[in-house]
């Protein structure tokens, strides 16, 4: 309630400004997400990709279809994509987007996760229900939203696939990830999620929405937890990797 207070009294005083820049939108390109000149600075995730986390592959990768990391790490999903790269302007807008409470960000944002998938044929189309990426309670308090579920509704809508926001869920509040190495983040999410009503997900195939793919850690334990409970398959896909 205060965030959206202050961020109305903020939209008064201030003018519309593109939120990779600052600078000034045109009137009738007021909230239309971000300016042209930022959205060519947006760094894409271009094929050809990792079979395993998605992203880009380069040299002697390419002919092994997967990236050195993945050979060495085995994932609990069966495969994630990303359109973007986390950097420079896309970093920058998650950032805002999670934790400055700019969450009118998230159409824009979801809509280039839409484009991601018509453009490169995701499997969207098998996937059952749409879950995305759950916050503790005490987070969500704290920022008043989920990101990833409001990618996930962006992309339920464009796909027309049913969102279960209330299956996966975080029993335990953990550290930020970003404050840990990759094997802190690891044990920080050992347990970290559950699953609520496993009738609803038992041999489904779900699209598993965050919005940063990093170490994989947090993604991985989400994916285990819905395994376990029985899903099919689990196909991730963030904003960015």
């Amino acid at each position: 309630m205060l965030r959206q207070l202050a961020k109305g009294l903020k939209d008064l005083i201030y003018p519309d400004c593109c939120p990779g820049c600052g600078l000034k939108l045109a009137p009738d390109k007021a909230r239309k997400f971000i300016c042209a000149s930022c959205r060519d600075k947006l760094e894409m995730n271009l094929p050809p990709f990792c079979v395993s986390c998605g992203r880009h592959l380069e040299g002697a990768s390419v002919e092994k279809n997967i990236c050195p990391t993945c050979l060495k790490v085995k994932f609990n999903f069966d495969r994630a994509f990303s359109p973007c790269r986390y950097s420079g302007i896309t970093k920058k807008l998650i950032r805002d987007f999670k934790y400055t409470g700019d969450d009118y960000l998230g159409e824009g944002l979801g809509k280039i996760m839409n484009e991601f998938i018509g453009e490169y044929n995701l499997p969207v189309g098998e996937m059952d229900f749409i879950i995305p990426v759950p916050l503790h309670k005490s987070r969500l308090r704290e920022r008043e939203f989920n990101q990833a579920e409001i990618l996930s509704g962006q992309i339920g809508r464009e796909c027309k696939k049913t969102v279960l926001p209330q299956v996966l869920m975080r029993p335990k509040p953990t550290k930020t990830q970003a404050e840990l190495d990759p094997e802190g983040r690891r044990l920080n999410m050992e347990n970290g999620f559950c699953v609520i009503r496993p009738e609803l997900i038992r041999e489904k195939n779900l699209l598993l929405v965050d919005d940063v793919l990093t170490t994989g850690a947090t993604a991985n334990q989400a994916a285990k937890s819905l395994k376990e409970s029985g899903a099919k398959r689990v196909i991730l896909l963030t904003l960015a990797s």
